[in-house]
């Protein structure tokens, strides 16, 4: 028997997997926050965003999920992403863990940890090899992926 936030949780990755985003976005607290090792301190709003935005974006985007765990306050989950990274159409397989904190039914906090250095050999070839283990490449793909989803929360910003 799942506890109320396994069952949030499962029932996120399983949105997740149908594309689902609306779904994914109803999981979250009005007050939520969100981290990885590229997007860092998204609000609500903009976790929301981000996840429309990957799964519009992701037209060959798989997700696998396993390994969820969850009590009254926290939980967490194993999940992998296997799609073609836009900007330079090369396939990549990240794996991913993830944190929660949960209030009311609800993802307060979502953190997600992933290889960043392996990440960026896939995604960005060479130029991830050379530079993938550095802190200023990391802050350079995190300034150009807070840009990109700057853009488009003002491009799908309703009237």
């Amino acid at each position: 028997m799942m506890t109320q936030n396994e069952q949030l949780l499962h029932d996120f990755y399983a949105a997740f997997q149908r594309k689902d985003v609306k779904t994914m976005q109803a999981c979250y607290a009005d007050g939520a926050v969100f981290n990885d090792n590229v997007f860092s301190d998204l609000d609500a709003r903009q976790v929301r965003m981000m996840w429309q935005m990957l799964i519009e974006r992701g037209k060959d985007l798989d997700i696998e999920f396993r390994n969820i765990e969850a009590n009254s306050s926290m939980g967490s989950a194993e999940w992998t992403a296997s799609y073609t990274f836009s900007s330079s159409h090369r396939k990549v397989v990240n794996h991913i863990h993830s944190n929660f904190l949960f209030d009311s039914g609800k993802i307060v906090h979502h953190s997600d940890t992933f290889d960043f250095y392996a990440w960026a050999r896939q995604a960005l070839g060479l130029k991830g090899l050379l530079l993938g283990w550095t802190a200023f490449f990391r802050r350079s793909v995190q300034a150009q992926a807070k840009k990109s989803l700057r853009k488009y929360i003002s491009a799908h910003q309703e009237p």
